[in-house]
């Protein structure tokens, strides 16, 4: 997951990989948002796109900003909170689905 802003537009990617096999490919675009709104926006959609795949046990997450990511699990970033409850609800329904499934940043 990766995410740009060039000219106040920011580009956010998500590759969705099964095996080595490039499987979905996610690129949006929006205005007016912070690149910590739009990575978090980035993990949400990679995250969305493998839990439709059927037979997901492991979610890895590569970013090149770690300390975004770790934002998701930090209830006082007031302005994330919204993104990550997002995220956490997806979070809760795969590790719902089955005790071994996990996730790697």
């Amino acid at each position: 997951m990766d995410t740009s802003v060039k000219n106040n537009v920011t580009s956010s990617i998500a590759h969705i990989h099964v095996h080595n096999k490039l499987i979905v490919k996610v690129l949006y675009h929006t205005i007016n948002v912070t690149s910590i709104e739009a990575e978090f926006f980035a993990i949400r959609c990679g995250i969305n796109q493998a839990l439709q795949l059927q037979d997901i046990s492991k979610i890895i997450v590569v970013t090149d900003l770690i300390h975004t990511a770790k934002k998701i699990f930090d209830p006082s970033s007031y302005l994330l909170q919204k993104q990550a409850a997002l995220i956490l609800n997806n979070l809760r329904e795969f590790f719902n689905h089955h005790h071994e499934n996990m996730i790697e940043f």
